[in-house]
């Protein structure tokens, strides 16, 4: 059941009766309609706009049109009352019925709140592709838990999605650690080495160093960077793949997919690419004007290959080849993309960065070419993430060498734990991550909060189970704090929708706050209105009609703390 989405149906068949009657003039589109909770509670269960957004194309008063439509609402059964309010907002009350049989269509169907809103559409969510150079840093955990639960959430949604990790194994990156590997693999022959500005000291690598002494003995030792660094490379990001599938794995997090940007090199994937721009006349030899302000690292003042980004969106062309016939980073790129497009995906979504928010127009406008407009990208941008505890900025890992690793996180908070604060902020909105905050027992903890209704919904049913009170009870919804939780319930559906269609996590989280506070809202009027305790001892058939509620309100945590990838607790400790 989705209550939003009927009421907003029932609008619609209105608005098309008073079409049918001459009440409103034909030809309008009632796209634009909305059925949504009102501001307030206290003017009622649900508000429509249906006035508002039709009066300028009808060229009627908003007023006029909403009066009509409460009288044509008023007709039906599920609404109680239709009242119009201000200029022409309508505002509705539900018959009381409605929610009691809310409740027991949440339990009786597990997966309520799921949608077929997507309808199987391929959509390829690549998140993390981080270089494949060292441990996952906090800055990449953000990511690769936004994109999971983004992905999670458009399956929920009835998408087909893949997750992707593009291995950015192709650049002078790669160079580096196998050069930073070298020098451990010596340091395991015992001899004495210097990590020079350039490489990467951390420790994560002595075991790599001697797990490539295992492997080839004294064979590389001494000898020329020619003769060990396309071997060592190779060895080297095959070690530092398992470890970043190691790091993602303390989340909980499996991709499909791991893509090699090196498999696109020598195999004619970018210039097949490039091809398919140039057949759209879009590639050509140009000098780009000098860009203003800091100079990118792929401008040079004079002819390079140029790709007409311009064309799709873009402030300036962009470089694909340089002077010398090198590829720019951008021409790996456009080749990757255009597998994913010959792929079959419907949709697009990567997940970036901060930092490469440069990078979002000249990547949207070479799929926009590479698709002739028909697969749309969306570029998520990750904020960055600061870490406190003990009201100090958490300090940097020996380990990792220069940054606070993703199983430092972990292993401080729990994977849970870590998985839900990083989604209480929006993706694109500064992160503060404290590690004392995050373990506090308050209503300002909301992994806590939402954590905790949970169990204590488990405890009730556990009381309840003891005392014999069966699950079959007709759910009672009575009190205002018992609508209130009902009402929220109601809203699963339509913020899944909502969330899958704004690829906006977050407010699965915010959502499982809200659910929780008016849970615990009504739990603590117990204390006041004892009819109200969800057992009632020695009293089962009304235990039996009270339970009902919190059993939905677990059904719904349990699914939105599913997508979120975080596990309901049982109890809590």
């Amino acid at each position: 059941m989705n209550l939003f989405a009927e009421i907003r149906v029932l609008v619609i068949k209105s608005l098309e009766a008073m079409v049918t009657e001459g009440a409103l003039p034909e030809g309008l589109s009632f796209e634009n309609v909305a059925v949504e909770p009102p501001r307030d509670a206290a003017h009622g269960d649900m508000a429509t706009n249906a006035a508002m957004v039709l009066a300028k194309p009808a060229k009627m008063k908003p007023r006029d049109i909403a009066d009509a439509l409460a009288v044509k609402l008023a007709e039906d059964a599920r609404i109680e009352v239709a009242e119009v309010a201000g200029p022409g907002f309508l505002n509705l009350r539900l018959a009381g019925d409605l929610w009691s049989g809310l409740v027991q269509d949440v339990l009786a169907n597990a997966t309520f709140g799921r949608s077929a809103m997507g309808g199987g559409q391929k959509v390829n969510v690549e998140y993390v592709s981080a270089n494949p150079t060292g441990p996952l840093h906090v800055g990449h955990t953000r990511g690769a838990v936004f994109g999971d639960a983004l992905a999670s959430l458009l399956e929920y949604a009835g998408y087909d999605v893949t997750r992707e990790y593009y291995i950015n194994d192709g650049g002078a990156q790669v160079d580096v650690l196998a050069r930073s590997v070298y020098l451990r693999y010596l340091e395991a022959h015992g001899q004495e080495v210097a990590f020079e500005d350039g490489t990467y000291p951390g420790d994560y690598l002595v075991p790599v160093g001697q797990a490539l002494k295992d492997k080839v003995g004294d064979a590389y030792v001494g000898k020329p960077e020619a003769e060990w660094l396309a071997e060592i490379r190779e060895f080297a990001t095959a070690q530092m793949m398992d470890l970043i599938r190691e790091d993602l794995a303390q989340l909980g997090i499996k991709m499909d997919v791991f893509y090699s940007e090196k498999s696109l090199y020598g195999t004619g994937r970018i210039e097949a690419a490039l091809g398919h721009l140039e057949g759209k006349g879009l590639i050509y030899e140009g000098v780009l004007e000098p860009p203003k302000g800091k100079t990118p690292e792929d401008w040079e003042p004079r002819e390079q290959t140029l790709f007409k980004s311009t064309e799709h969106g873009d402030d300036v062309d962009r470089p694909v080849k340089k002077s010398d016939g090198g590829w720019t980073y951008f021409a790996p790129d456009i080749a990757y993309h255009y597998d994913k497009v010959e792929r079959g995906f419907d949709q697009l979504i990567d997940i970036f960065g901060a930092d490469h928010g440069g990078y979002v127009k000249r990547m949207k406008a070479a799929v926009s070419a590479l698709s002739d407009g028909k697969v749309p990208l969306d570029i998520k941008l990750t904020q960055l993430v600061k870490l406190y505890k003990n009201g100090e900025p958490f300090k940097m890992s020996k380990r990792a060498g220069t940054f606070v690793t993703l199983r430092d996180v972990v292993d401080q908070v729990g994977a849970d734990v870590t998985r839900f604060v990083m989604l209480t902020r929006k993706n694109d909105a500064p992160l503060d991550f404290d590690f004392d905050k995050v373990k506090e027992a308050s209503r300002d903890n909301p992994v806590w909060y939402v954590q905790y209704a949970h169990a204590r919904i488990r405890s009730v049913l556990r009381k309840a189970a003891e005392q014999g009170v069966p699950l079959d009870g007709t759910p009672l919804i009575e009190d205002e704090a018992e609508l209130a939780v009902a009402k929220k319930l109601a809203e699963w559906p339509r913020l899944v929708e909502i969330a899958a269609r704004t690829h906006e996590p977050h407010r699965v989280a915010f959502y499982l706050y809200e659910l929780a506070s008016e849970f615990q809202s009504l739990y603590n009027r117990g204390n006041e209105k004892p009819e109200l305790r969800f057992v009632q001892d020695g009293n089962n058939a009304s235990s039996a009609a009270k339970i009902a509620l919190p059993r939905a309100v677990a059904v719904v945590i349990s699914s939105g703390l599913g997508i979120l990838g975080v596990t309901p607790a049982e109890e809590m400790r």
